[in-house]
């Protein structure tokens, strides 16, 4: 007849092969992720970079750093991921405490027709070995998921200041829109008064008054389309800052009222090539690899599981005719060793052991999907950098001659050598090339915003 204690020990030593080459295919396979981490070289025509170890290092402006200083305080999304990470530390401690020995005590009294009353006290203390490390392994699991919290903490800061910033940028650029609409209706309207007074006069014809009514009710649609999309920036830029107690207007606060004068803050590009600048300063590849570190634990935990358990349970019982004899004047006491062991649960911890393995994988791939997600974010946001640089010295020139041109047409206009349909049409470029400059320098802006993010740069602490 076989000897069970052999095979027992057999069984755990090839468990315990089994879970040592997975460690080590785990730590290969994150290590071999880790080395694409990329080291970008600055680019030529950074003579803006700044090293910038925030988002705010890139700007210097006191009304935006005091917006997002209320963001911070009062964005509703931020105190909630601020509660999920003191969950996860209430969580921790749970795991803390099954290393621990517990303690229970127990008092009851009892009255009975023909014996009297009666008392009786028990405390009891239980301790559970922790022989494979299964409780340690557990608690490794919870102090990783705790770090990734923190990590998503720092996300949820770092992605609420780049939205403030995003909207204070759009807030002006929709001002600015609004601005450069309202100039071209006063011109649009002062050159209709022209044609009506010439057209009263006889000078004029029925066709060029309607040209010029067409045009400026155009602009005032326009215009009417400006306006409700610079409210929208700003409920929107209120929704980040938590609050609607205060308007865009004149008696708006100090640090909101200067939102109503247009004009872009001068935000300056990332350097590329510090390492404090790398991807390993992203919070979210910092969680998605504590995750699968997290992971990895739990899947040893599930597999220990299978393994039998030890654990110590001492008792001190005492009993009497009240309660005072019973609380341990002369207690007995007891002291009992448990070995339990998993025989047979129809395969619900195999099933659950693979399970934790998979999903050890599973966060292993997602790890590898984030890093890849950002690594095309910064190679994007680098083309954005250089495209849209490429726009605004196109568009300024474009201005500049458009211009140029408008007030030459306006003056041969004056001397009858042009029509008012040549006038008005050219009278419309300078407008609406402005109108793509600003579009263009806020994407150039915001782009900014973007590749600090995808390099790490976060809110300050």
């Amino acid at each position: 007849m076989t000897h069970p204690v052999p095979l027992l020990a057999l069984s755990l030593l090839l468990l315990s092969g089994c879970q040592s080459l997975s460690a080590d295919d785990h730590q290969a396979a994150v290590a071999q992720a880790q080395q694409q981490l990329p080291a970008w070289q600055p680019q030529a025509n950074s003579n803006q970079a700044v090293a910038a170890m925030t988002l705010t290092d890139l700007f210097s402006d006191p009304q935006l750093d005091a917006l997002i200083a209320q963001a911070r305080q009062a964005n509703p999304s931020l105190q909630q991921a601020l509660l999920t990470l003191q969950i996860s530390y209430a969580q921790q401690q749970q795991s803390v405490a099954d290393r621990l020995p517990s303690a229970s005590l127990g008092v009851s009294r009892s009255d009975h027709e023909d014996n009297g009353s009666g008392a009786s006290a028990e405390l009891n203390v239980s301790w559970e070995l922790d022989l494979w490390r299964k409780l340690a392994d557990a608690d490794s699991a919870a102090k990783l998921s705790v770090a990734s919290s923190e990590a998503s903490w720092q996300q949820a800061q770092d992605l609420l200041v780049a939205n403030v910033i995003r909207g204070y940028l759009d807030y002006q650029q929709q001002a600015q829109l609004l601005q450069v609409e309202q100039q071209r209706l006063q011109l649009l309207q002062s050159n209709e008064a022209v044609i009506l007074s010439r057209y009263r006069s006889g000078l004029g014809d029925l066709q060029a008054l309607d040209n010029a009514k067409t045009s400026t009710a155009s602009s005032q649609a326009t215009l009417a389309r400006y306006q409700q999309q610079l409210a929208n920036s700003g409920r929107a830029l209120q929704q980040l800052l938590g609050s609607n107690q205060f308007s865009l207007g004149a008696e708006a606060e100090p640090a909101v009222a200067a939102l109503a004068k247009p004009g872009f803050p001068a935000i300056k590009q990332p350097l590329l090539s510090l390492p404090q600048q790398d991807l390993s300063r992203r919070p979210d590849l910092q969680a998605a690899y504590l995750n699968t570190q997290a992971a990895y634990y739990q899947s040893k935990v599930a597999y220990k599981s299978m393994l039998p358990s030890i654990s110590l349970q001492a008792a001190l019982s005492d009993s009497g005719r009240n309660l005072s004899d019973a609380l341990f004047v002369s207690p007995a006491w007891s002291l009992l060793g448990q070995l339990t062991a998993p025989l047979y649960q129809g395969g619900k911890l195999k099933a659950a052991a693979e399970i934790a393995e998979l999903q050890s994988a599973q966060r292993y791939w997602q790890y590898r999907e984030n890093l890849l997600a950002a690594v095309l974010e910064v190679d994007a946001a680098l083309d954005n950098e250089r495209n849209l640089s490429k726009q605004l010295s196109h568009l300024t020139t474009a201005v500049q001659s458009a211009q140029r041109s408008s007030a030459n047409y306006q003056q041969k206009y004056r001397q009858g050598l042009v029509d008012i349909v040549e006038l008005l049409s050219v009278q419309q470029q300078p407008f609406d090339l402005a109108s793509q400059q600003i579009q263009a320098q806020h994407n150039h802006l915001s782009n900014r915003i973007d590749l600090g993010l995808a390099l790490g740069l976060g809110a300050p602490q």
